[in-house]
């Protein structure tokens, strides 16, 4: 099943993975880290006993790729249904062009492989006339595209980072415009029109979905997406974009669209140790609000400052506890209380790998609800990853272009 997915393997995969997700939400719709026992456990309770009773390093060496894991049924089999819905091939790559060390100038070595990644898979039928770089930053993508004399236009909401990017590009003698631009304002149509192949390489949420309609409505001929963060919403519930989303029995929430993003892929050592350590303080106090409150429910905890883990576990909890209103904690054996935290930690990491078979499913279905949006607007639509993994999880682009 490893192609590229257009024409009408839009609208079969889609259906097939709409199916797979329904009728497994209980397994993906729950978390671990606020539910002490899951709803799916009593009917699998050889795979949850299994997930108990592995350690956290075990979790995390399977994290990225659950599928692998030799786990309890019905994992194996849900395993491999995933990975085959989930399957999709690689958009084909033009030759790389070798260009002047000045185009990669403050751009991080990773973030410049994605670009150049990106840049290569964008091969239209016809040659774009003009370029626009939707979100743009300073416009390293953009100037990667319009290397060769293209013009060029980045729309970019942070003023310095519009100066900075002009900057750059007249240094490099580009026929470039970098314009202050909130692309979720209303005037941000007339930044558009049908001579525009606009690009957006990692956009958030409402960014993308506004430049999918914003092209469509202004007659653009081509653009290009790799979506990122499917969240950053406005509202608290998906609003699906085509019709057989809209068909589908399938209402997500704000927090269901953050699982396509829980990975781990480039975050560092000490990174991860932070967290670790923070997750491991949070589940630990939800043992002890739990007992306090005399209320077996999770409490949403507010972001605290890293400064945080530097107090002493006991001063984190009783002031943790004083900011929420609750019960003074009085004295306990606190170590044991923190060890039962790591206990839980590396439980819930366990039991999250089940979530986890559903990421990359449930990011195809939502990209799929884009694709099969702009068919309905008159579109070709392709679908492929544009780089490796590993370079970034986001790496599905979604390519379209219309006569």
């Amino acid at each position: 099943m490893s192609e590229l997915l257009q024409g009408p393997l839009l609208r079969q995969r889609f259906a097939e993975l709409d199916a797979f997700l329904r009728e497994h939400q209980p397994l993906w719709r729950e978390k671990p880290f606020t539910a002490r026992r899951l709803g799916w456990e009593p009917a699998h309770p050889a795979l949850a006993a299994w997930l108990r009773r592995r350690s956290l390093e075990q979790a995390e060496a399977a994290h990225n790729h659950p599928e692998r894991l030799d786990a309890p049924a019905p994992f194996p089999q849900l395993a491999a249904r995933a990975a085959q819905l989930a399957a999709l091939g690689e958009l084909p790559a033009a030759a790389p062009q070798p260009l002047p060390a000045q185009f990669s100038v403050d751009v991080p070595g990773r973030k410049w492989q994605q670009i150049d990644a990106f840049a290569r898979r964008l091969q239209f039928r016809a040659p774009p006339r003009h370029w626009l770089d939707w979100c743009a930053g300073k416009g390293h993508l953009g100037r990667r595209l319009a290397h060769a004399g293209t013009p060029l236009t980045c729309l970019e909401y942070d003023a310095a980072l519009v100066a900075d990017g002009q900057r750059l590009s007249e240094r490099l003698a580009l026929p470039a415009r970098h314009r202050i631009q909130d692309v979720l304002a209303g005037d941000a149509a007339a930044q558009l029109d049908a001579g525009h192949t606009p690009v957006a390489l990692h956009a958030c949420g409402e960014l993308h979905v506004r430049l999918l309609e914003l092209a469509s409505r202004k007659g653009c001929r081509q653009l290009a997406v790799a979506p990122c963060c499917y969240n950053r919403i406005a509202s608290e519930h998906y609003r699906p974009l085509s019709q057989p989303a809209r068909d589908s029995a399938l209402p997500l929430s704000r927090d269901d669209l953050r699982l396509p993003l829980a990975e781990t892929v480039t975050a560092g050592a000490r990174v991860r140790r932070q967290r670790d350590r923070s997750m491991a303080r949070r589940l630990a106090f939800d043992l002890l609000q739990r007992e306090l409150r005399g209320v077996d429910d999770y409490l949403p905890m507010p972001s605290l400052a890293p400064a945080w883990l530097d107090k002493p576990f006991a001063a984190y909890c009783r002031e943790l506890a004083a900011l929420r209103d609750l019960p003074e904690p009085g004295e306990r054996d606190w170590a044991a209380l923190e060890a039962a935290g790591w206990q839980r930690l590396a439980e819930v990491r366990n039991l999250e790998l089940v979530r986890g078979l559903f990421r990359r499913p449930l990011e195809l279905w939502l990209l799929l609800d884009r694709a099969l949006y702009l068919e309905e607007q008159g579109y070709r639509v392709r679908l492929g990853s544009f780089c490796d993994y590993h370079l970034t999880p986001r790496n599905i682009l979604l390519l379209a272009e219309r006569d």
